[in-house]
């Protein structure tokens, strides 16, 4: 798993990379649904986001076995 964590964060190390990072987020983890929004638009969301934030725990973990 090292040499994947490691590519997540070189691939999303970069100008373009963070880039597209800081769009997911804003697209999911940063979305609001309105009150009247349906229990499929809710999960589908929150697995969008669970799927951002693995990505960036990817990222992180990779950032760390870079350095050592």
């Amino acid at each position: 798993m090292e040499r994947t964590e490691i590519a997540y964060a070189r691939t999303f190390g970069c100008e373009s990379g963070r880039i597209v990072l800081e769009h997911l987020r804003k697209i999911t983890i940063e979305r609001v649904l309105g009150a009247n929004a349906s229990e499929s638009e809710l999960r589908s969301l929150e697995a969008q986001r669970a799927l951002v934030h693995q990505i960036e725990n990817l990222i992180l973990r990779g950032q760390k076995n870079a350095e050592t």
